[in-house]
């Protein structure tokens, strides 16, 4: 039995795809998730992840946090937050998502952020802690130059086409 328990452990840390691994642990996530992360908080069924959303390398999730330091004043203290992901986010690598923050439709989270307040819908954030930075339409005009259009090309042709293109990186 603790050989099972331990292929099974293995199984959904290092062989299940993240996406597989975050519904199996309970989080409800939506169609065309992008999940490239298995880091979820010890209560991921209280993470709720929207439609066409992407996930970067090594983003972590707290549905809690903090108690210990009251639990000899309130001994049961324990404190939790939702997470909720609406729909077209992207998160950026080694962000970090803290209790009860929304992440509104849209939304751009900068790599290593570090996500302590909910996002309005549209907007571009990043830092320790995550402040806004500009709209994702403001993101999309400064950025248009560098938009090589690779996006669905083998990975022969993106090489190729990216190597050719100099003049964009």
């Amino acid at each position: 039995m603790i050989i099972i328990d331990k292929f099974k452990s293995f199984y959904w840390k290092c062989i299940a795809s993240p996406l597989a691994y975050a519904k199996h642990l309970g989080v409800n996530c939506g169609e065309n998730v992008e999940l490239h992360t298995k880091n979820w908080s010890s209560e991921p069924y209280l993470i709720t992840i929207g439609n066409n959303v992407q996930i970067t390398d090594g983003v972590c999730f707290y549905t809690h946090g903090g108690g210990h330091v009251l639990r000899k004043e309130i001994p049961d203290y324990d404190a939790f937050g939702r997470i909720v992901i609406e729909d077209w986010v992207y998160i950026g690598a080694k962000s970090i998502i803290m209790p009860g923050v929304t992440i509104g439709e849209g939304s751009l989270v900068a790599a290593g952020s570090v996500v302590t307040k909910s996002v309005h819908p549209h907007s571009v954030v990043g830092g320790n802690p995550a402040k806004f930075i500009c709209s994702t339409e403001e993101y999309k005009n400064k950025n248009m130059k560098f938009n090589v259009h690779t996006k669905g090309l083998n990975p022969t042709d993106k090489k190729k086409k990216l190597l050719e293109g100099g003049q964009y990186l």
